[in-house]
């Protein structure tokens, strides 16, 4: 099996940067496992880094489809799974913080088979997201805990499993056997301190033009596609449809990402092989004793 670094934790936990330290030290590549990243133009928002933090080191999946684009869970696992082996000679570090992206990967999940349902697809997309959440409940409770509830694409795709196959979404990513042999650092953090960098986080994008980058987008391809219902996207693109006021925009913009930074805590927790860290140095060590 090839090894596989993971960086995960919590939004605004400093992922990208450890990663790319490490992957500077012990030099490997970078892969994501973020599924709003993948959005070309969606970059401040995302909290991408700029290209002159890389400095020669190598970002996969990253900028790979347009926002108006379908990108299944099943295209990103076997995207990386191509990466991994054409590259066996370098160390990889998958660093995000989608959880089931990490786990489609560090446990091989069979991923529910089938194509898009296009007319049960059009029905659901005229749906809000907490119609769609509500109908997911009732369809499958244990996928609605742990889908995010502003992840549409997920919350649309779950509901079509359930429908098409007569069987529910939580019960279809069933593992196979392990392709890598993966440790997974996660950044730990206190709750206070989280809190204190996503607020300042968005403040910062703020200061970078978000509000300017959610307009392009939404004037491009309007309000209704998945991938903008991100958070950031979302509460922006209700103030440019006059319904709430800027202001209420980015309180709402750190209110949500707080929420979902729980969320992403929650999950992580439930699995135990993840060693939780909380500066460089030790994870550093962590990397080393396994490549051993």
């Amino acid at each position: 099996m090839i090894k596989l670094i993971v960086i995960l934790g919590p939004t605004a936990s400093g992922k990208s940067y450890l990663a790319l330290a490490l992957a500077k030290k012990f030099k490997g590549y970078l892969i994501s496992a973020d599924s709003r990243q993948i959005y070309r133009g969606m970059d401040i928002g995302t909290s991408k880094l700029p290209q002159s933090e890389y400095q020669g080191i190598t970002h996969r999946l990253i900028d790979i489809v347009d926002p108006d684009q379908e990108f299944t869970l099943a295209q990103y696992q076997k995207r990386v799974f191509s990466i991994i082996h054409q590259q066996k000679d370098i160390l990889p570090f998958l660093v995000g913080g989608t959880g089931l992206y990490i786990k489609a990967i560090v446990d091989n999940l069979a991923i529910p088979p089938g194509g898009p349902d296009k007319v049960l697809r059009k029905k659901l997309e005229q749906k809000t997201n907490e119609e769609l959440l509500r109908e997911l409940i009732k369809l499958d409770v244990a996928a609605a805990r742990i889908i995010d509830e502003n992840n549409r694409r997920r919350l649309i795709r779950a509901i079509e499993v359930c429908r098409t196959t007569g069987h529910k979404f939580s019960q279809q990513t069933t593992k196979k056997k392990p392709i890598v042999e993966a440790l997974q650092i996660g950044i730990k953090l206190p709750r206070e301190e989280l809190y204190q960098k996503i607020n300042q986080r968005v403040n910062k994008m703020m200061g970078q033009g978000l509000v300017e980058e959610v307009k392009c987008l939404g004037e491009k391809y309007g309000w209704k596609i998945p991938s903008l219902s991100a958070i950031g996207y979302k509460q922006l693109g209700l103030y440019f449809q006059n319904k709430i006021s800027l202001a209420e925009a980015v309180e709402l913009i750190k209110k949500d990402t707080r929420n979902y930074a729980r969320r992403q805590i929650t999950w992580f927790k439930k699995d135990k092989r993840i060693h939780w860290i909380s500066n460089i140095r030790v994870a550093g060590k962590l990397v080393k004793e396994f490549l051993k």
